[in-house]
Parts: C-alpha cells; structure tokens; sequence
C-alpha cells in the first residue's frame, strides 16, 4: 500500500487518491505490471487505464470536480449511486 502525499492544494476525495496512486485505474496498472501472464496480452487496458486518468487530470484542471463517469459511479449491484455527504 501506498501513504499520504501531502501536496498542498483543495481537490476532491477521488482526485487525492489519483494524486497518492492509490485509485482504481492505478491499482489495475500495478496488477498488470505485476502477473507476469498478463504482459503485453493487457498492455492495451494499462493504456487506457493511463489515458483514462489523463482526461481525469485534464477534467479536474478545467472543472474543478471530478468526471461525470466518478461522480455517478455505483459499486457493482447498487441500483443507484451512492450519497454523498
């Protein structure tokens, strides 16, 4: 697991674990680059895992809040996303 990198600026709960490697795209992009039998065989989701978290930091840069894709997101089986606070 990875810590707390403090980097001084007000951003939202999703956007500060892209800053601390700690979302979902980057966990994905550590799997594949860890089980030898995915290889090149996943190269293409580890790209779009990259391209994914570039449109993030450009939505974030110009928005200031996440993607509508985070924003709406459920966890698998809900029937609607989940409140928030």
């Amino acid at each position: 697991m990875r810590g707390h990198k403090v980097e001084g600026s007000t951003t939202t709960p999703f956007d500060m674990a892209v800053r601390n490697d700690m979302d979902r795209f980057q966990l994905v992009c550590d799997v594949i680059g860890r089980v030898p039998a995915l290889g090149y065989r996943a190269a293409h989701v580890k790209q779009a895992m990259r391209d994914w978290l570039v449109s993030h930091r450009e939505c974030i840069r110009q928005c200031g809040q996440d993607m509508p894709e985070i924003l709406e997101w459920a966890g698998p089986g809900a029937d609607k996303p989940v409140e928030r606070l």
